[in-house]
């Protein structure tokens, strides 16, 4: 099990033990606090026979706080990475230090999708109150998830079929209009993508792409909020609305997206999409029945779930931020 340190640490749990050595330690590169740091790793798909494993951290050198997407390589036995093997693929500009997204992850096609918040401060909005607008302008790539290819060595490539959202585009969107896609994941059974939106004021979301879908969706943020008007007198068209959406009352404040349990141990919730709120620590599941989605609520913890994490056999953990984490078990 590797364990995500937001200081800059990755850490191997083996045998149910941490390891005293971590995987990767790349603390004096990262500026961390608040919503900047090391935010995720995810293992290319041959990464048993390549090494290779990338991760997104927002940087400590240069333009501080920028997102850094690196790829490194681990050492044989895979328990210790190289770190002078890190290459920055993606270095993208950061206006300010909150919504950084942060998660990458290798999809069921083999190539890396990375969460891009819209650049932060609140609605969308720049410096001196001007609309930054990121997450309905396909010329940057803030307030988007992207897709690109990674191989062991070299520069990454954009996949042939990325959608072609027009002339002047970044080619590396594959689907906008999100404020802060912090976690997602793709159900291992389906390939379907779910995206747990993390709202303004008011609203929560969870987004949902089918297997088939090509990409190129709009999410609709700043918009809408959800399924809610945001930003009035402006019209979208082709807008996709959450599956799934609650609102901040009782506490709730910032979705953490989690994945759909494919596990064996608890079979009263296979094909349930888990997930949760980060301020209230409740943890709710989502379900597609015949013609609409169910949402529930499952449980209340007393933690600040910030991810989840899915073992090789469709187990899931949650994460606290205050130093644990569980393995998923609601019995």
């Amino acid at each position: 099990m590797f364990i995500v340190e937001q200081a800059g640490r990755i850490l191997v749990m083996k045998d149910g033990r941490v390891l005293p050595t971590p995987f990767l330690d790349i603390r004096s590169l990262v500026v961390a606090g608040g919503e900047r740091g090391l935010l995720s790793v995810a293992f290319h798909p041959d990464f048993a026979t390549n090494g290779v494993f990338v991760v997104d951290y927002t940087r400590s050198t240069g333009h501080v706080g920028d997102t850094v997407i690196a790829r490194y390589k681990a050492v044989p036995g895979f328990d210790v990475a190289d770190r002078s093997s890190g290459q920055a693929l993606l270095t993208i500009t950061q206006p300010q230090s909150n919504h950084n997204g942060g998660l990458v992850s290798f999809g069921p096609d083999g190539y890396l999708y990375i969460g891009m918040g819209d650049g932060g401060n609140a609605g969308d909005i720049g410096t001196g109150h001007a609309p930054q607008g990121n997450g309905q302008s396909l010329t940057t790539l803030l307030g988007k998830i992207l897709r690109i290819e990674v191989q062991a060595t070299g520069p990454y490539t954009v996949p042939v079929g990325n959608p072609n959202l027009g002339s002047g585009t970044r080619h590396e969107i594959w689907a906008y209009g999100v404020r802060n896609p912090w976690r997602f994941s793709f159900d291992r059974a389906t390939r379907d993508l779910y995206i747990g939106d993390v709202g303004q004021n008011a609203w929560e979301e969870v987004d949902f792409r089918a297997s088939s879908s090509k990409g190129g969706e709009n999410y609709g943020w700043p918009v809408f909020e959800g399924s809610h008007v945001y930003r009035s007198g402006v019209r979208l068209t082709g807008d996709v609305k959450p599956v799934a959406e609650y609102s901040h009352a009782g506490g709730s404040c910032s979705v953490t997206g989690g994945y759909v349990y494919r596990g064996s141990k608890i079979p009263s919730m296979f094909g349930f999409y888990v997930f949760a709120d980060y301020c209230s620590g409740v943890l709710r599941t989502l379900v597609l029945f015949p013609g609409h989605w169910t949402m529930a609520t499952l449980m209340d913890t007393a933690f600040l779930v910030s991810s989840f994490g899915e073992d090789e056999s469709g187990e899931l953990y949650l994460v606290n931020l205050g130093g644990a984490v569980y393995r998923f078990d609601p019995a």
